[in-house]
């Protein structure tokens, strides 16, 4: 493996040093940085083209040049290394580091949840193969991988921020507004949940007649300028996570884990106003640090009550309850935000912002604050993201699955008696991610080349408008930089994966072949 390994790491450097010399010499040739000097009438313009020439080097052929740019590479063997300087006059280094933490903040949200949501549903559509809400989904999934990014993108700008901050000066849904809710709310849940005619018909009309009441309730409180779950709410929620991760993770018989995950869920009620007060604390970092440990602690001491033998299952369970518990208490603090939020001057009742990374009319000093400003300026870009790259994970997770539901040891595990829970999550699952697995490792690698088309339209500085300022500059150190960190986790990006699947199934492990 070690020398597979080194090997790998070999054609990964021929890789990159051909690639980059063959984009450098491209680039260096595709355009002239002293066109707009050569048709120039200033009296000095003699002068500038020396100075241009000077500090671009355009005197030394483009292949020499990009030797040039290689010493400065190579330096940091010797921990010298130099990226060279943009054509504005700084370092190439400082520029990158400044766009990491957009593009990261931008684009992984966006790669998590889509691989999360993806990932699920295409299963559920394998699972549920020519029903109504595979069909419903195949629908949707082809429908959001055909249209372009830009046009997901205004349609976005305008129906969840124009329109609905317009919405927010008087939140009062209309009747209209409710009625398509509640059949589109049918429609989807007895899609999933199917069955019979009369369940469908049943399912649609419990789901349509429950979202018109809470659509009622929540317009007739105006819920939206002051949301919130409160005690009683988060509690039924906690329940219900603890049901659902229960069921997918050791099954609903196994009474140890679910007595766990419903312990979570009732110290998540008892610590919801002692939350409360320690989210309003002063030294904040140091406060939540020792919240998240106790968070892990207590999740894995509690299914010691309630099991002594094979823990492993249920204390993974209980962990992962309380993380999601966690989480929408989190949720509740940021929905408690909402309203001081709004009314800040800064803002002004005009809560989702259409560009920007942040505004820069905010006041520090609130975390909450400011933290809930920085996710509302998150969610029209990560959404755009999201849906696009939620379709491609649908489709080829669904046909990922079907493949393996036809193997032979899926059939012998059925006829063994094993559950079909067991036979999804435990036998299917698992050799449904080794070919997943290529797509994901890749998506999260080039969450760093950033989202040329995204950061323009909302107006961020990541990665993608410094490659897209490059290339309409000529400016080659600035490209090169952004190209050799993004290449060298493309790249990378397929030995990780091969790693991976020497994981998920030994049988692809270099030389398992061998006598």
């Amino acid at each position: 493996m070690f020398a597979y390994i080194v090997r790998r790491l070999g054609i990964i450097v021929v890789t990159l040093f051909g690639s980059s010399f063959i984009l450098y010499n491209l680039a260096a040739l595709s355009g002239d940085p002293l066109e707009a000097l050569r048709t120039s009438q200033e009296p000095n313009v003699k002068q500038q083209v020396i100075a241009l020439t000077r500090q671009l080097q355009l005197d030394v052929p483009p292949p020499i040049r990009y030797f040039y740019w290689l010493k400065g590479i190579l330096g940091g063997f010797v921990g010298n290394i130099d990226f060279g300087m943009t054509r504005t006059g700084h370092p190439v280094v400082d520029q990158i580091a400044l766009a990491i933490p957009t593009t990261l903040r931008l684009v992984s949200g966006a790669t998590v949840l889509a691989i999360v949501f993806g990932i699920s549903i295409g299963i559920i559509t394998a699972l549920r193969q020519y029903s109504r809400f595979d069909y419903a989904m195949t629908f949707v999934s082809f429908l959001l991988f055909s249209l372009p990014i830009f046009w997901v993108a205004v349609l976005l700008k305008e129906y969840l921020a124009i329109q609905f901050n317009n919405f927010l000066g008087e939140p009062t849904i209309t009747p209209q507004w409710i009625f398509f809710a509640s059949v589109f709310s049918g429609i989807f849940w007895a899609a999933i949940i199917s069955g019979s005619r009369a369940r469908v018909f049943a399912i649609f009309g419990i789901a349509g007649t429950s979202t018109a009441a809470l659509l009622s309730i929540l317009s007739a409180t105006k819920w939206f300028i002051n949301p919130g779950f409160g005690p009683i709410v988060l509690f039924g929620l906690a329940v219900g996570i603890a049901f659902g991760v229960t069921y997918l993770s050791t099954g609903l018989g196994n009474s140890a884990a679910l007595k766990s995950a419903l312990a979570m869920a009732v110290l998540t009620l008892i610590l919801y106003y002692p939350n409360q007060w320690l989210f309003g604390v002063s030294n904040k970092k140091l406060v939540y640090l020792l919240m998240i440990i106790a968070l892990f602690v207590v999740s894995g001491l509690v299914p010691m009550l309630f099991s002594k033998i094979d823990r492993g299952p249920i204390i993974r369970t209980s962990i992962l309850s309380a993380f999601l518990m966690g989480l929408l208490t989190v949720i509740d603090k940021l929905m408690q935000t909402w309203k001081p939020y709004m009314e800040t001057d800064a803002v002004y009742f005009r809560p989702v912002p259409t560009i920007g990374q942040v505004n820069p009319l905010l006041e520090p000093g609130n975390f909450w604050i400011n933290f809930l400003d920085i996710l509302v300026h998150l969610f029209l870009p990560t959404t755009a993201l999201l849906l696009i790259s939620f379709a491609g994970y649908v489709r080829f997770s669904r046909g990922t699955l079907l493949e393996v539901l036809n193997q032979d040891y899926i059939r012998t595990a059925r006829a063994k008696g094993l559950t079909e829970r067991t036979v999804i999550m435990r036998h299917a699952f698992r050799n449904t991610m080794i070919p997943l697995t290529t797509i994901m490792v890749v998506d999260i690698m080039s969450v760093i080349g950033g989202a040329i088309i995204t950061e323009k339209i909302f107006g961020w500085i990541g990665m993608g408008t410094l490659f897209n300022q490059a290339i309409g500059s000529f400016d080659l150190n600035l490209l090169m930089g952004v190209f050799l960190l993004t290449g060298f986790l493309g790249v990378s990006a397929n030995l990780v994966a091969d790693l991976l699947y020497s994981t998920l199934d030994p049988r692809v492990r270099s030389g398992a072949g061998k006598k």
